[in-house]
């Protein structure tokens, strides 16, 4: 793994410091060590496309599976393409908590920021 600028890079998706800890935070609440974090892309959003982050305990056919700091992160191979250079980050503000993907691959996005085109 390549460390640049507080991100390191999972097969194309970038995760930052601050989403790579939430996460492992997160698992340790859970209490499972068999959970991997799953990113992937489903039809659907006000953009005709959305983010899905979830844990998982499943393994798919083609998966891409990384650990990154002691999180494993997986992607469905039909998702990855949709993901190639996106920036997963977690913002903890007070005016807003929770993860946010950053994704030059999308072409326009609606108002909330959870679906994409």
């Amino acid at each position: 793994m390549t460390v640049q600028d507080d991100t390191t890079t999972i097969d194309g998706i970038l995760l930052s410091d601050a989403a790579a800890g939430k996460v492992k935070a997160l698992l340790e609440q859970e209490g499972r060590e068999d959970l991997a974090l799953r990113v992937a892309v489903q039809p659907g959003g006000c953009s005709g496309l959305r983010y899905q982050l979830f844990f998982d305990e499943r393994s798919l056919d083609g998966d891409v599976v990384k650990n990154f700091d002691g999180v494993k992160v997986v992607t469905d191979r039909m998702s990855a393409p949709y993901l190639g250079g996106a920036s997963i980050d977690f913002v903890d503000t007070i005016e807003k908590q929770g993860f946010t993907i950053d994704n030059p691959n999308a072409t326009g996005s609606c108002a909330c920021g959870d679906s994409f085109s």
